[in-house]
């Protein structure tokens, strides 16, 4: 998916836990076909699951940074009404693996890529309850990091100029930038909430059209009250995504927000993964035409 990509066997994740967790060594050692981006994820036995970063980096800064995702997971399963994963270890280089990597716990059920919960209001209602479990954390005087999604709207736009570039021939690309001109221009009102920060199809598991447990919980911490808003146009159709409204009690800033985040995250999908990630393409496609119906 990535040129800069480091690729994972099983071989050599036995070879690493042979080495670093012995404990582990008689278990079963499983590679996980997964829609994910950021971590090739190996399940473990019955209870566990390690991930490795896929994007080469410096040994010192990935270390860094799984410590803070580390952080951030134990955080969030301290506040959240339903299951996610916990951190158990984290691994060093070796074996051929040139970076940090992570264990957790392992978490049972069908990611919502897999098991389409869009026009369940139940789930709609178990969404909303999570969210509101965050927002209700204390922030502890803590602000925005200033990467990636959840800040200022207009700090995009060269990102967004890229994407509509690279998506010509895919996209109505001159509409899509009529949206982005309005929506940049949301003003911001709310202060910050802790929030996951990629609620996407793929981060969230389901069982029947119940949310059973969320996943990549490694981003948790203050953003833009309507940054979990996304959710509503990966995950929902229109009727449940006005039972997560009604249930959040959205004004219309806020709801309009939640959807420029979600235009933002959904136009860098559509075109970088393509050919790499057709599922998340996909799904970057069905965000926007549901932000889009309403303007028809």
């Amino acid at each position: 998916m990535h040129d800069d990509q480091v690729d994972m066997t099983t071989e050599i994740v036995a070879t690493l836990i042979q080495e670093q967790f012995p404990q582990w060594s008689g278990k079963a050692i499983q590679p996980l076909s997964s829609t994910g981006t950021v971590n090739a994820i190996f399940r473990i036995g019955n209870d566990l699951s390690a991930r490795f970063p896929l994007r080469l980096a410096d040994a010192a800064e990935a270390l860094a940074v799984l410590e803070q995702e580390t952080k951030a997971s134990a955080e969030l399963a301290q506040v959240s009404r339903f299951p996610v994963p916990e951190p158990v270890a984290l691994g060093k280089p070796g074996a051929g693996y040139p970076m940090p990597w992570s264990v957790q716990t392992w978490l049972p059920g069908t990611v919502a890529s897999d098991a389409d919960p869009s026009g369940s209001d139940a789930f709609a209602e178990d969404l909303a309850a999570f969210i509101a479990a965050l927002r209700d954390a204390e922030t502890r005087g803590r602000l925005f990091s200033g990467e990636g999604r959840g800040g200022v709207l207009a700090h995009h736009d060269d990102w967004m100029a890229k994407c509509f570039e690279e998506s010509k021939g895919l996209l109505d690309v001159p509409r899509l930038r009529q949206v982005w001109s309005h929506f940049r221009e949301l003003p911001r009102t709310g202060a910050d909430v802790m929030s996951h920060g990629d609620l996407i199809p793929g981060n969230v598991l389901v069982a029947g059209d119940r949310l059973s447990g969320v996943l990549d919980t490694g981003g948790f911490g203050p953003a833009d009250p309507a940054l979990d808003l996304v959710s509503a146009w990966h995950l929902l159709q229109p009727g449940p995504r006005e039972v997560l409204r009604r249930t959040l009690v959205c004004d219309d800033l806020e709801w309009e927000r939640g959807k420029a985040w979600a235009f933002q995250q959904a136009m860098g999908v559509v075109w970088y993964y393509v050919e790499s990630n057709p599922t998340m393409s996909t799904m970057g496609r069905r965000t926007l035409d549901r932000i889009l119906e309403p303007m028809e």
